[in-house]
């Protein structure tokens, strides 16, 4: 008898479509706590020979860049000595594995000192490095210092580097917030540019859903991650002028955070990470997913 309820059960398991149609959840996953001197990371980044993690925070913290193993064991504190934090939001690389800070954080949106830097940073073995490039910018359709906060559009949090130009993310701070975001291009060149305007999307969700806060791009250059509290969105379908095109998947990480940084350890594996708040935060998380799913 035993043997045929079993069997009952099992068929109208495999018979119930919700059964089958139940879609694959990713799970987020603590990989390591940060050290007790990270609170604030802003921004995250993988050597290019793939052995360190380097971070960074934002402003009111030191102007330093900290290396750390794939274990979270800092390594390394390496001092930008000719660079001062204003406000450093995020970190990235370009295909040759230049190391570059984004000094672009305008909470006010009244910033007129935007910079990126380019540093001297080869490995994990120092402890001082150098701003050999500065590329200024300013944005294409700001005239007001502040905007109006209904306009609070210009503050950024996340940016990549792809041949040859850097491409940003902005954080909506307006009033009335609705997900929309803009895409800068810049130059990557010493100088002083307007920041090209190349893209108006719309993320859904309210502010922890859809207010961008780091970017990673994959290694084949077609797919760029936008991170938020409580999601990740990935772009896809972009050219390198025009981000209008681009198609946008929402993947809910089911959990809420004040996530800052992350960055692709392969193109199916993220690492996260978050603002320690108390008790809470301030960790690493691995994010295994698909980004081929429908």
């Amino acid at each position: 008898m035993l043997r045929i309820l079993t069997l009952s059960a099992f068929l109208l398991w495999s018979c119930n479509p919700k059964a089958q149609d139940t879609p694959k959840t990713y799970e987020l996953t603590v990989e390591f706590t940060l050290p007790k001197k990270l609170k604030e990371v802003s921004g995250m980044v993988l050597s290019q020979d793939k052995n360190t993690i380097w971070a960074i925070e934002d402003q009111g913290n030191k102007n330093v860049v900290y290396g750390l193993d794939k274990q979270g064991k800092l390594v390394t504190d390496v001092l930008v000595e000719n660079a001062e934090n204003n406000d450093w939001e995020d970190i990235t690389k370009d295909a040759q594995g230049n190391i570059y800070l984004g000094d672009f954080g305008n909470n006010e949106n009244d910033r007129q000192n935007l910079a990126i830097l380019k540093l001297d940073l080869k490995d994990a073995t120092q402890k001082v490095s150098k701003t050999v490039q500065t590329t200024k910018f300013h944005y294409e359709g700001q005239t007001e210092f502040p905007p109006k906060k209904s306009n609070l559009l210009y503050d950024c949090e996340a940016f990549v580097e792809m041949n040859g130009n850097f491409y940003l993310f902005t954080k909506n701070r307006s009033k009335g917030f609705d997900g929309t975001f803009l895409v800068f291009q810049v130059p990557n060149k010493e100088g002083d540019f307007e920041a090209k305007l190349i893209g108006k999307l719309k993320l859904d969700g309210k502010y922890s859903d859809a207010a961008i806060t780091s970017a990673a791009l994959n290694s084949t250059q077609d797919k760029i991650i936008l991170l938020t509290h409580k999601n990740i969105h990935v772009l896809s379908g972009f050219t390198a002028d025009n981000f209008n095109t681009s198609k946008i998947e929402k993947i809910s990480l089911n959990h809420n955070s004040q996530k800052e940084a992350i960055l692709f350890l392969d193109d199916k594996t993220l690492l996260i990470a978050d603002e320690r708040d108390k008790d809470t935060g301030g960790n690493v998380y691995r994010f295994e997913f698909n980004p081929q799913a429908k």
